[in-house]
């Protein structure tokens, strides 16, 4: 019998530290893919479809012991698809964009068992409502240099900006890696984590997340 081993197929800093608090072991794979979206595709298809090119590119160099975590995270606005930045005048264009209103975060997760070649998906859908900061706060955000590496132009979590208004949904998806809709594809393929990961993850986001146990439950909610 095999013991499985998480294997998560992103560099992202802040999946790694959200993962981190189930107090699994895992490993980390990254392969490049074509992040292109396809004409007319619709964004829940795009984050699940790059979720499992991730995933089963990384399990392309993983070992059979591994399960393999995909995941990519898309802002969406009405019909735009905002990804990174090209530069500071983009970052601008983008949160002056966003602000005042409410956007959705689409994070699509694929779970890939690399011995009998088993995959899950999953699809988690935020509203994120931004406040409406100012000129001024966005020209001193985006001189930090923080919205350059950011979907949207924006980190949720950021101490000083602190672009939300409020949160009713998935704040974890919003940082990439919807921990709840991890949990329950995990439990299918009977990885259970060590720690509370619910309670750690709203420990750690100093967030009271009202959605954690419906998502637990099955339920279709953000």
């Amino acid at each position: 019998m095999i013991k499985s081993k998480l294997l998560l197929a992103s560099n992202s800093p802040r999946r790694r530290q959200l993962l981190a608090l189930g107090n699994w072991d895992f490993d980390i794979i990254v392969s490049d893919i074509d992040e292109s979206r396809a004409e007319g595709e619709a964004p829940g298809d795009y984050v699940l479809r790059l979720a499992k090119a991730k995933a089963l590119a990384s399990a392309a160099k993983a070992g059979a012991e591994h399960i393999v975590i995909g995941s990519d995270t898309a802002v969406v606005d009405g019909s735009a698809i905002l990804g990174k930045p090209a530069g500071a005048d983009e970052a601008h264009r983008m949160l002056r964009q966003l602000r005042g209103h409410t956007h959705q975060v689409y994070t699509g997760l694929a779970i890939h068992r690399v011995r009998d070649g088993h995959l899950l998906t999953e699809l988690c859908i935020t509203d994120v409502p931004m406040r409406a900061y100012s000129d001024d706060e966005i020209s001193a955000y985006v001189i930090s240099g923080d919205p350059l590496d950011k979907a949207g132009a924006y980190a949720i979590q950021h101490p000083d900006f602190q672009p939300v208004e409020s949160m009713q949904g998935c704040y974890a998806s919003v940082m990439g890696l919807p921990l709840c809709h991890l949990l329950r594809a995990l439990r299918q393929m009977d990885v259970h984590p060590i720690a509370d990961v619910p309670a750690g993850c709203q420990d750690f986001l100093e967030y009271k997340c009202p959605v954690s146990d419906a998502i637990l439950r099955g339920e279709a909610v953000g």
